[in-house]
């Protein structure tokens, strides 16, 4: 079963070097965008900037990489679960910071607030595999992305 799974994840990471560089660019400056902007409207942050890099590049690129090609349902349902695990570390460790009384927790309940997120971020597989997908595309028309 675990030798199924790696040998499906190996095959689904061996892409074009630079669809790979797409990838991490985008991830990259949407993570630090997403850091911003819930710093700016006082949400949540990460505790350390490079914190982009840890879960952005290495964590949600390789997901989404083994998610890529899959129906949005599947992509989502999988980004739900790893996203699960990443923002329940997070804040069990407080490598993630939640302002207090933040505009989740007063809407949907502090109770709610990283299920909530992982709801939001669950989204960023198929809108980041499609996102790249274009991109990619767009640069190197000669491939099939």
């Amino acid at each position: 079963m675990i030798s199924d799974f790696i040998a499906y994840a190996k095959k689904k990471l061996d892409v074009d070097k630079r669809l790979i560089l797409v990838y991490m660019v985008v991830y990259f400056v949407w993570g630090m965008g997403m850091d911003q902007f819930g710093t700016m409207i006082e949400i949540a942050r990460f505790t350390y900037w490079w914190q982009v890099i840890t879960v952005y590049l290495i964590y949600m690129v390789p997901i989404s990489l083994i998610l890529r090609g899959l129906p949005f349902h599947q992509q989502y349902a999988y980004g739900l679960v790893t996203m699960g695990f990443l923002e329940f570390g997070g804040y069990a460790l407080q490598s993630s910071y939640a302002y207090p009384d933040n505009l989740l927790d007063q809407f949907f309940n502090i109770r709610n607030f990283s299920l909530g997120m992982a709801l939001f971020f669950a989204l960023y597989y198929p809108a980041g595999n499609w996102l790249c997908g274009k991109i990619y595309k767009a640069i190197f028309s000669d491939v099939k992305a």
